[in-house]
């Protein structure tokens, strides 16, 4: 039979921490038994949900929905954040909480995650906007980040047919700093670039999730990606990198990626084309073969000959 994440000993524990006087919400899972932890994961949630729902679902009858449980029993200590004005962190300031706001909070998460468990630098995995903040993080704190991986990634934005129909709603997203969702916001995700890649069971479970946390979401990564890409210089990311890019996403333009991908320094770097999936990767049909890409990623050996 195959085991589930109800057949191992997971710990999943709250944490806060503050940036300025903002209180960030940490969720923290790993496996109960005394022994160190093969890698410490950060996972950094996108534009339109809280972490929790992102990185931590649970879906019957689908085993490991949630990707915390499935790299916490391959004995990581998981962690994700949710940013500031999302899910349980502080949403009172009347901000619009845009990426460069987001690459502060992981900045903090870091910190604290470093002074409670004295773990190293991380292995970092963004999505989306998420990827985006995890890559302008990691730019000026190299130092604090073994590997880094981003998922759903989008550097200039040309090529995109996603973002060319949301730069129609540009005038909206600059008259408020939130727009509202709801449960057929959630379902449009999965329905606008290859409907069919992801069931329709966890579509449901994803959106009842992310709606019991939030009915509304700040529009700051939204302006970002419509109005001021790149927001990152390649040449400053100089640590081991992934990019991966579903098959059917419309964000992630690929030619976009390539060139982006081309000029990372690093030649410790990948590029993964993840068959049949479009946005949102963890709640696809194919969510195994994602996790399987990320894994190998974080457990690549280190090289002994770098040629110089």
């Amino acid at each position: 039979m195959t085991k589930t994440a109800a057949d191992y000993s997971i710990v999943g524990q709250e944490h806060c921490t503050r940036k300025a006087d903002v209180n960030l919400f940490l969720w923290e899972k790993y496996l109960d038994r005394p022994e160190t932890p093969k890698g410490t994961v950060l996972f950094v949630h996108g534009s339109s949900m809280a972490s929790q729902p992102t990185f931590d679902l649970h879906v019957e009858g689908r085993p490991f929905s949630s990707v915390m449980d499935w790299f916490a029993v391959r004995g990581f200590d998981t962690w994700c954040v949710d940013m500031a004005g999302y899910g349980r962190s502080d949403k009172r300031r009347d901000v619009t909480c845009d990426i460069a706001n987001g690459a502060d909070d992981l900045a903090a998460a870091n910190e604290y995650i470093v002074a409670t468990r004295n773990s190293g630098p991380l292995l970092v995995y963004g999505i989306s906007s998420g990827a985006l903040r995890a890559a302008l993080f990691a730019e000026p704190h190299p130092e604090r980040v073994a590997r880094l991986a981003l998922d759903a990634y989008v550097w200039t934005g040309e090529g995109s047919p996603t973002l060319e129909q949301r730069r129609k709603k540009l005038p909206q997203f600059l008259a408020s700093n939130r727009r509202p969702i709801d449960r057929d916001f959630v379902h449009s995700i999965f329905n606008r670039d290859h409907p069919g890649t992801a069931a329709d069971d966890v579509v449901d479970a994803f959106a009842e999730s992310i709606t019991a946390l939030d009915d509304s979401i700040p529009n700051g990564t939204c302006i970002d990606m419509c109005s001021r890409l790149p927001l990152n210089d390649p040449a400053k990311i100089t640590v081991p990198t992934i990019v991966m890019r579903g098959q059917y996403d419309g964000i992630a333009a690929l030619d976009d990626l390539i060139e982006f991908f081309r000029r990372l320094p690093n030649p410790d770097k990948q590029f993964a084309i993840m068959p049949g999936i479009s946005h949102v990767s963890f709640q696809q049909k194919n969510y195994l073969v994602v996790y399987h890409i990320l894994h190998a990623f974080f457990t690549q050996p280190a090289p002994v000959y770098s040629g110089d």
